[in-house]
């Protein structure tokens, strides 16, 4: 039975937190209110408990080929897993195939099987196999579940491959600051001794002494805050701030928008073609997009669709979507042909996050150089203005 983490009111208004197994969401909310407490959000924390491993998107997505071929040769599921159990594969995957195998040994429904390896296989996975099972078209979603898994991996590799530079540039121009003010700068300080300095130079010294004579307290300061922030980061209110913020950042907040939007475009479209209900459908994709303070406004979109609303109407409730998703909805409703204008806008968004990738690190890369080389530049000014000085002074005292 699973077991949820919930949130709750008493009667007198206080919140009340813990965690209970029940049957589903309805059963937990029954159970509180017989005791007085009303139910304000829940989380199945049955499979975190887990520790299975979790499969990335492309062992997912060859997951999902090899049971999608198999089950198009007429090979049975069963047989399915066993052949692919004895492929070389690592340690971890492999217990999850057999887990699953062994699952469907017993009897159990594929989806039951997956959703008992614990954190192994993606929720928007094991309820396209759930609705697979049910309209007798698993072969189908499962090659339809590999190429979404093969186009998310796609587009990790390219967030992955475009934020590499950036990030090795950023490295390395941290460590060439703590050379300098470590190593080069403390071999000038002598010079500087009884020599009115200006405050530039002095606030460029302190830095020095402090990173040279204090450098494990910087460090613990560094993890500390560190700490503290992914600490932060967990509570939800503050993860809503944040992701609401990356949406509204100049550049990377239009990045964030298409990238999200081609996310919940992609799960819809393969939710909605498997024949699962919309307000179904888009339940699951609210955990899909990657981002906490979209997924927070799917509640109401998913009340307004569920009292008979249009879902391109809809959508346009939800701040952070990009407004050409719901003009294409739009048409996609009053053409009769909604599956095939969700795969079209994913397809699109998926080339127009490329472009605006390219776009960003074009700007970045040379953005972070004029930054390296504005930091450098201060600090040579700060050590040579007391040397010209001082060779100045030396001059005239000649």
């Amino acid at each position: 039975m699973p077991n949820f983490k919930y949130t709750a009111k008493n009667l007198q208004g206080q919140t009340i937190r813990g965690a209970e197994e029940a049957a589903d969401e309805h059963a937990l909310a029954a159970s509180l209110r017989d005791r007085g407490l009303f139910l304000l959000n829940q989380r199945d924390i049955t499979r975190e408990e887990q520790n299975a491993y979790k499969l990335k998107s492309n062992e997912v997505a060859d997951f999902c080929r090899q049971v999608g071929t198999m089950l198009g040769a007429g090979i049975s599921l069963t047989r399915a897993l066993n052949i692919m159990l004895q492929r070389d594969m690592k340690p971890p995957i492999k217990q999850v195939y057999a887990g699953v195998y062994k699952a469907l040994q017993r009897g159990e429904p594929v989806s039951d099987a997956m959703a008992a390896q614990g954190r192994a296989f993606p929720e928007l996975l094991i309820a396209m196999f759930r609705a697979g099972e049910s309209s007798g078209q698993l072969e189908k979603n499962a090659m339809r579940m590999a190429v979404h898994y093969e186009k998310d991996h796609k587009l990790k590799n390219k967030v992955k491959s475009a934020t590499t530079y950036p990030i090795i540039l950023i490295v390395l121009s941290v460590l060439v600051m703590i050379l300098v003010f470590t190593v080069i700068l403390p071999s000038f300080f002598d010079l500087f001794e009884g020599i009115e300095l200006p405050v530039y130079t002095r606030i460029v010294i302190a830095i020095s002494n402090v990173l040279t004579n204090y450098w494990y307290v910087v460090l613990i300061v560094v993890l500390c805050l560190a700490a503290a922030g992914s600490l932060l980061l967990r509570q939800p209110k503050i993860r809503r701030g944040v992701d609401h913020l990356k949406l509204k950042l100049p550049k990377i907040g239009r990045l964030m928008k298409i990238i999200c939007t081609a996310r919940f475009a992609r799960t819809l479209c393969s939710l909605y073609t498997s024949g699962m209900s919309m307000v179904g459908a888009l339940r699951i994709s609210a955990d899909t997009v990657g981002n906490r303070y979209l997924s927070t406004q799917f509640e109401n979109m998913i009340r307004e669709v569920r009292g008979g609303r249009a879902l391109s109407s809809a959508i346009r409730l939800v701040d952070g979507f990009d407004p050409k998703l719901a003009s294409i909805i739009f048409v996609g409703e009053e053409t009769g042909r909604l599956d095939d204008m969700l795969e079209s806008v994913a397809d699109t968004f998926d080339y127009e996050s490329e472009e605006a990738l390219q776009k960003l690190v074009t700007i970045l890369e040379p953005l972070l150089i004029v930054v390296l080389a504005v930091m450098i530049g201060f600090v040579m000014v700060s050590v040579m203005v007391p040397i010209y000085t001082l060779y100045n002074n030396v001059g005239t005292l000649a």
